[in-house]
C-alpha cells in the first residue's frame, strides 16, 4: 500500500500543534509562528522522513524540535540590520571578508574598533571564522567545537559577541558565523558522557569494533593522512574505534539517530540568537554515513540539509546558508538551491583562476565554468581566491581529458608549481597533507606569496614585481566582476606575506595552514597605507576595484555569458542589464595578445569605458591586451 504523505503529514502536523504550549508567546508571536509552522511543516516532514520514518519514536522528536522553535521565538536577539531585503545577496553592493578575531583584532570587542576598517574598504559582509569553545592547542583553527553556546575565553563572551553583532548590523554589515554540524570534539559535553559510558550519548557518534572501522575504511578517502590514516581513532578506555574523519579529537556525529538532528538544530538557534545573518555550513558533504559508499555526498546528506533549512525557515526565515563543499563540481552545484543553501563557495572557480595563471591557459577554466556555474534563481556563489584553508584541485576529469590533460599529472604539475618545486614558478607557496601513497597534496599561501610578490622581493627585481601586482590585479579583477558575492580573505586586502611563524608553535607546527593565518599587526596595516610599496598597491587596486563595483548596479546583472574570444591565454565573459552590457576582458599571461576582432565584433557598438581607468576607448582601434591585463568596458 503506497502511503498518502500529503494527508500523513497534514495529520501529524495537527496532531503536533495541538500538543504544543504555545502559552508563552505574545499574540503575534503566535500568529507569526503558526503561519510559518502550517507553511513549514510539510517540507520539513518529507525530509526527515526518509532519514527517520522507521523510528518508532519520530513523533517523540518532531514535537521536541517545533517546542525549540516556540521557545526560539520568545528569546531575545540583538538589533537586526536595517536591509530586510529578501534577495539582498544579488546586490552589486555586497562585498564581503573573512576574518579570525584574534588575528584581525584582539577579541570581540576590539573587532569593533575594527569596523570603520570594514566601512572604509567597502565592506557589508563579515564572516567571523569558529569562535567559539575548542580544545587547548590545535583545534583545527577553532573547527573542533568543545561547546557551541559557549565564546572561547581569550575572544570574549556571548555578549561580546552580540554586541559586535549589533555594531556591524547598525553599520549595514552582516554577520556570517560557522556551524560546524558534522562533529563536534572530543571534548564537548556529549562526548565526555559517551566517554564515560553512557548508552544515550555513544549513539550521538559512530562507535564501533576494528573489524566494521576496517570494511568503512575500504571505501572512505583520507582527509588528512599526514595526521592519521583511515576515517578512524581507537579508544583504548572504551575498545572501540570512533569516526573522525579530520582529526582525532575530532568526532563526527552519528545523525542517523533523530536524536542527534535535534539537539545539533537547538545549537543552530544559538548561534543564530547571537545575531549571525548567514550560517557557513562546515563539511557538509560528509553529514551522512552508508556503509560500502565513499560517505561523500549521499542522497540522505541532501535531506539532511533540506531538513536544517526546513527548521530555519519556520524558526528564523531571515537567515540562510551557505554550503562549504570543496568537492567534485558536480556535487558542489548538488546543494544549491531555494530548498537548502542559498549561497555557495564557488571553489571551482578559485582552483581554475590559480590553474590558468600557472599555464597561462584557459581552456580548463573556460570548459569548467560553461558546465558549472549556472545556478538556480535567487540563490548565488560566494566567490574567493584565497580562504583560511587550503587549494584543491577538485575539477572534473571528464573535461581535462577531453582537452588531453592527465588530470593526475596535472594536479602534481600544479602542486609542484605553487610549492615552488617547477623551474621558472613565481609562487612561494607551502604543501598541506600530501598523501604518502599516492603523493597528491594541496596548497596553502597569502594571494601575495603565490602570486610571486614574496619571490620579487627577494630577488629584488622589478620586473617579476611589477608581474606579481598585476596578477593579483588580474585575479581581484575577474573575482569582482562575476556574478557572486566576492569575498576577500584578512590579509589578502593588504598584500600581506606568508609567515613561518607558525612552525615556532608545537600546536601549529604541523599544519601549514598557519602559514597564511598570520596575525595582523600595526606595521602590516602602515606598509598598506604606503602607495609606493607593493602592499600599498595592492591595497590601492583592491579598494578602488570594490568602490568601482559598488557604483555600478551592471554587477548586479543576472544575464552572464561566457566569451571566447579565440585566443587561450586570454578569459572574457559578458553581463547584461537591460541596455548596459559589462565585457571583461583578462589577459593570464605576461605576454602581448592580439585580438582576432576588433572589440566591437564582441561589444556590439564602436565605443566604451572602461570602468578600471576611466578612459574612453575607440573599439575599432584596440588590437591588443596588455600583459596581465584586465578590462572592465561598460557602454555609455
Amino acid at each position: 500500500m503506497v502511503m498518502n504523505f500529503a494527508f500523513e503529514a497534514q495529520k501529524t502536523q495537527q496532531r503536533l500543534l495541538s500538543e504544543l504550549d504555545l502559552s508563552l508567546l505574545t499574540p503575534q508571536q503566535k500568529n507569526t509562528f503558526i503561519q510559518r509552522f502550517e507553511t513549514g511543516f510539510a517540507p520539513l516532514f518529507e525530509q526527515l522522513f526518509p532519514l527517520y520514518g522507521q523510528c518508532f519514536d519520530l513523533h517523540y522528536h518532531l514535537k521536541v524540535l517545533l517546542q525549540s522553535f516556540i521557545d526560539f521565538q520568545k528569546k531575545k536577539r540583538p538589533a537586526q540590520i536595517k536591509d530586510k531585503s529578501e534577495f539582498w545577496f544579488e546586490s552589486n553592493k555586497n562585498v564581503g571578508i573573512a576574518v579570525y578575531v584574534d588575528l584581525l583584532a584582539d577579541d570581540l570587542s576590539s573587532l569593533i574598533d575594527k569596523i570603520p576598517y570594514f566601512e572604509s574598504l567597502g565592506v557589508n559582509y563579515v564572516h567571523l571564522m569558529p569562535l567559539y569553545l575548542s580544545p587547548e592547542g590545535n583545534s583545527d583553527g577553532g573547527y573542533a567545537i568543545s561547546d557551541y553556546r559557549t565564546v572561547s575565553p581569550n575572544l570574549g563572551t556571548n555578549k561580546d559577541l552580540k554586541d559586535l553583532a549589533s555594531a556591524l548590523h547598525k553599520k549595514g554589515i552582516r554577520m556570517v558565523l560557522d556551524f560546524v554540524f558534522n562533529h563536534t570534539s572530543d571534548e564537548h559535553r556529549w562526548a565526555v558522557a559517551a566517554k564515560s559510558g553512557d548508552q544515550e550519548f555513544q549513539d550521538y557518534y559512530y562507535f564501533m569494533d576494528e573489524k566494521e572501522a576496517t570494511e568503512y575504511n575500504q571505501t572512505v578517502r583520507e582527509i588528512f593522512p599526514q595526521i592519521r590514516r583511515g576515517s578512524f581513532t581507537y579508544l583504548a578506555e572504551l575498545d572501540r574505534h570512533v569516526w573522525t574523519t579530520f582529526n582525532s579529537f575530532q568526532w563526527d556525529l552519528n545523525y542517523a539517530n533523530p536524536a542527534v538532528f535535534v539537539a545539533v538544530v537547538e545549537e543552530m538557534l544559538h548561534l543564530i540568537l547571537n545575531g549571525c545573518d548567514v550560517l557557513r555550513l562546515d563539511a557538509l558533504a560528509f553529514v551522512w554515513k552508508e556503509k560500502g559508499t565513499v560517505c561523500e555526498n549521499l542522497p540522505k546528506a541532501h535531506n539532511l540539509i533540506k531538513a536544517f533549512k526546513a527548521c530555519l525557515d519556520i524558526a528564523a526565515p531571515q537567515v540562510v546558508f551557505k554550503s562549504e563543499a570543496i568537492v567534485h563540481p558536480d556535487e558542489v552545484n548538488k546543494y544549491i538551491g531555494a530548498d537548502e543553501c542559498t549561497l555557495s563557495y564557488n571553489p571551482l572557480m578559485m582552483a581554475l583562476l590559480w590553474e590558468s595563471l600557472a599555464t597561462r591557459q584557459t581552456n580548463l577554466l573556460y570548459q569548467s565554468l560553461e558546465r558549472s556555474f549556472a545556478i538556480p534563481q535567487h540563490t548565488t556563489w560566494v566567490n574567493y581566491i584565497r580562504c583560511h584553508d587550503d587549494i584543491g584541485w577538485l575539477w572534473d576529469d571528464a573535461i581535462s581529458d577531453r582537452l588531453g590533460i592527465d588530470g593526475i599529472g596535472h594536479r602534481r604539475f600544479l602542486n609542484q608549481f605553487y610549492t615552488g618545486q617547477f623551474e621558472g614558478s613565481f609562487a612561494a607557496g607551502v604543501p598541506f597533507q600530501e598523501n604518502p601513497v599516492n603523493g597528491d597534496c594541496r596548497v596553502c599561501g597569502t594571494l601575495a606569496s603565490l602570486a610571486g610578490v614574496e619571490n620579487a622581493i627577494a630577488a629584488k627585481d622589478p620586473l617579476l614585481l611589477d608581474h606579481a601586482i598585476k596578477r593579483i590585479r588580474v585575479l581581484n579583477g575577474i573575482n569582482f566582476a562575476m556574478p557572486g558575492i566576492p569575498l576577500l580573505y584578512q590579509g589578502d586586502d593588504l598584500g600581506v606575506l606568508n609567515s613561518d611563524d607558525y612552525l615556532n608553535d608545537p600546536t601549529k607546527v604541523e599544519d601549514s595552514r598557519w602559514v597564511h593565518r598570520k596575525k595582523l599587526t600595526k606595521a602590516d596595516f602602515t606598509l598598506a597605507e604606503d602607495n609606493s610599496t607593493p602592499q600599498g598597491k595592492i591595497a590601492q587596486l583592491i579598494r578602488e576595484m570594490i568602490q568601482i563595483r559598488k557604483a555600478h548596479s551592471i554587477f548586479a546583472a543576472e544575464e552572464f555569458k561566457l566569451m571566447s574570444l579565440g585566443n587561450e591565454h586570454l578569459f572574457a565573459f559578458k553581463r547584461q542589464m537591460g541596455d548596459q552590457t559589462l565585457l571583461v576582458i583578462a589577459n593570464m599571461s605576461e605576454h602581448h595578445i592580439s585580438f582576432n576582432h576588433t572589440l566591437n565584433h564582441y561589444f556590439g557598438q564602436d565605443c566604451a569605458s572602461n570602468l578600471l581607468n576611466n578612459e574612453l576607448l575607440d573599439l575599432t582601434s584596440v588590437q591588443h591586451i596588455e600583459p596581465l591585463d584586465i578590462l572592465w568596458l561598460i557602454n555609455d
